[in-house]
């Protein structure tokens, strides 16, 4: 006998992404407003976060009558595994957390990446929220619903898709950021311009100095345009069948490098460095002109990023690396490429990646 489960359903994972400024008390407004339907939350944030955001919003919820605990985790990319993960959990039962819950994720990429997988499988899944308190976390990591952490033999590659039930992109944090943290966001804003927006990429050009000055008009349209490039992607290819790939730019290279540094480098100084190694391999079969190509390099520069591999990283173990990327297939190297500025390259229906023989890019690479 057989008997056929048949479990169709239709979700509907949409949400808000509100860009602006001191939204701490948006953020309890909406919670009042049954944002999550809980009424007890689990405030998951760093240790340099938390002195600066994140108790004082734990403190905001107690004081809207909710139930919360603040549960901080080691300041640093290192923090995000399943140790980690584990840590949070475990403190979260002894604080006697069910299914009754919410998390809210204060903080960055690590947070918020951290943070959205115990959410998912926390009583196998309760609501969580973003709080992003970096532009790195508001222009890639809150946004888009992939939550992962790493592991000594690859990044990003234990995780599910959740989405949160909104993200809050706060630019007056952005203020209390130091100058090598902004430049690390930068690095995923031309990664954008480069994948998707030409106009963003130009502005950058133009007005690259003043995120640095914590120009508010710059800051605004930079987190806009970052969140657009990403909606317009993630909506279309919610769970990396193909489309969601091209977001990945440079990021073959760049997580292999930040891996190999032992986290040295941040995570954007190591995407700004795959970001040239794509560029230059693109210009060698074409997809990106020699001066569009120095375009880009110029304009990393100019963002305080690294555009070389570090002396101390041992390019032979970088060029093996690359095989803990996620878009490696049947143990082939596959790249993302970007076409001239604001597009990417296209190999075939839904496919945005090409496989790549390890000598073409080990070329790249001992060249840097």
């Amino acid at each position: 006998m057989i008997f056929n489960c048949e479990l169709k359903k239709v979700v509907d994972d949409s949400y808000e992404i509100e860009i602006g400024h001191g939204l701490q008390e948006k953020l309890i407004n909406d919670l009042k407003n049954g944002l999550t339907g809980k009424k007890k939350f689990a405030v998951v944030t760093d240790s340099i976060v938390e002195g600066l955001y994140g108790r004082d919003i734990y403190e905001r919820i107690l004081g809207a009558g909710f139930k919360a605990d603040l549960f901080v985790i080691p300041e640093c990319e290192k923090s995000k595994t399943r140790a980690m993960k584990e840590f949070v959990e475990d403190s979260m039962l002894e604080k006697g957390y069910r299914r009754d819950c919410a998390v809210i994720a204060v903080g960055g990429g690590v947070v918020t990446d951290l943070a959205g997988f115990v959410a998912g499988t926390f009583g196998r899944g309760v609501p969580f929220v973003n709080y992003a308190t970096t532009l790195l976390a508001a222009a890639d990591a809150s946004v888009g619903g992939k939550t992962a952490v790493d592991t000594p033999l690859a990044t990003n590659l234990i995780g599910i898709f959740n989405q949160p039930e909104k993200v809050y992109l706060d630019i007056d944090t952005w203020k209390t950021l130091p100058e090598v943290q902004i430049a690390s966001g930068l690095a995923e804003t031309i990664k954008h311009g480069c994948l998707g927006d030409a106009e963003l990429f130009e502005y950058l050009e133009k007005n690259v100095e003043k995120i640095f000055a914590g120009d508010v008009a710059a800051c605004e349209y930079i987190a806009e345009h970052n969140c657009n490039v990403k909606y317009r992607v993630v909506m279309n290819d919610e769970r990396e069948s193909g489309l969601r790939e091209v977001l990945n730019l440079g990021h073959t290279v760049g997580r292999a490098v930040e891996t190999v540094s032992d986290y040295k480098l941040f995570h954007g100084e190591a995407v700004a460095i795959g970001l040239v190694a794509q560029a230059e391999l693109g210009k060698k079969l074409g997809y990106i002109s020699a001066e569009n190509c120095d375009r880009v390099i110029k304009l990393l520069e100019r963002a305080k990023l690294p555009v070389r591999v570090p002396e101390y990283v041992d390019k032979k173990v970088l060029v093996k690396k690359l095989y803990t990327d996620k878009k490696v297939r049947d143990g082939k190297l596959r790249f993302v490429f970007q076409k001239e500025i604001g597009s990417v390259m296209q190999f075939g229906d839904n496919n945005f990646a090409k496989e790549i023989a390890e000598a073409e890019i080990a070329e790249i690479i001992e060249k840097m």
